[in-house]
């Protein structure tokens, strides 16, 4: 799979959650195997886009290469001042959100409200792709509804505009992520188009992603929900697709000490203030590998301060650590 100097054999991607991929996440993904993780999904909208929370998700420059910027909209023009934008600030892909289910991005007529409306989602692929010398990629859903599956014809619409690659996420809007996903659908796709597609949705083990390979033939595989508090998914995964081999779960001391890093970092990112809340939301999701993790949780949700937040992690890492010593508990 090629996209622009990127080669990639059946990439395992981490999908751009809004308020979850943030470049602190997107580098932990990365450093445990995810082969590229496209930014939160960013508004076109010029006011929007010129708030600090659009301005931090934008923040790409060291990122690991290929740097990915998505964006949302439904204005043709807006659409391609934002993919310039993106490029100039770094970007070497710009992904088309196409996908999102979330109310208030759909009242705006955007993610994949744009898929009731085939003649508009024309005109922002064209104008998007007509606008950058980048690779463009797509996001999208299997249709507005379940009555109103349209993937296959936008998907030969954005192969005819020059788009370099397709994710689907195999449900509709109307299904948001209820259910379990087309696979049939995303295989209809794969079939009608000679682009790269990735499949996306429900991908939550190694064995699952295997499945979706082998049913779909899609190039690779977008992981989502499945990766919060499981970056080492990506390398089970891997390992899996390459020779059977199963690696283990973490550990709780690899979880803590993986904890550890990416709550640091998330401080140094966002500041104090934020950092404690966004810390918050991910050390829930890290808990399931932790003895008495919703005790964890509990405690850690209490702390009111960076340094108790890290201490706290500290304290219980060197005590695994001891643990693995043979010292008493």
């Amino acid at each position: 799979m090629q996209l622009g100097p990127y080669t990639f054999d059946r990439p395992l991607v981490l999908a751009p959650m809004a308020g979850v991929s943030d470049r602190v996440f997107r580098a932990v993904c990365r450093a445990h195997g995810a082969d590229y993780a496209p930014s939160e999904m960013t508004s076109s909208n010029p006011l929007l886009r010129a708030t600090a929370q659009t301005q931090k998700r934008l923040e790409i420059a060291g990122e690991i290469a290929p740097r990915i910027v998505q964006i949302a909209g439904a204005v043709p023009a807006e659409m391609a001042a934002a993919a310039r934008d993106g490029v100039a600030n770094g970007a070497e892909i710009i992904d088309i959100n196409m996908g999102c289910p979330a109310k208030r991005v759909c009242n705006r007529l955007a993610g994949s409200a744009l898929l009731k409306d085939e003649t508009l989602v024309r005109e922002i692929l064209e104008a998007v792709v007509g606008a950058v010398s980048v690779p463009v990629t797509l996001k999208t859903r299997t249709g507005w509804s379940r009555a109103a599956r349209n993937a296959v014809r936008v998907a030969r619409m954005a192969e005819d505009c020059g788009i370099s690659a397709l994710t689907l996420h195999g449900r509709t809007r109307e299904c948001a992520y209820q259910g379990d996903a087309e696979y049939d659908t995303i295989a209809e796709v794969k079939a009608a188009v000679h682009m790269p597609v990735i499949a996306n949705g429900d991908i939550t083990s190694p064995a699952k992603a295997r499945m979706v390979l082998e049913h779909t033939g899609a190039d690779g595989l977008m992981i989502g929900r499945a990766a919060q508090g499981d970056p080492w998914l990506f390398a089970r995964i891997r390992a899996y697709l390459t020779d059977g081999t199963v690696l283990p779960l973490p550990t709780p001391g690899e979880a803590l000490e993986t904890m550890y890093e990416h709550i640091r970092a998330l401080h140094a990112f966002y500041g104090e203030d934020l950092g404690l809340r966004i810390a918050r939301k991910h050390a829930g999701w890290y808990q399931r590998w932790l003895p008495q993790g919703d005790a964890f949780r509990a405690v850690f949700n209490a702390l009111d301060s960076a340094l108790m937040q890290i201490n706290y992690i500290k304290e219980l890492s060197d005590s695994q650590l001891g643990l693995r010593h043979g010292e008493a508990a």
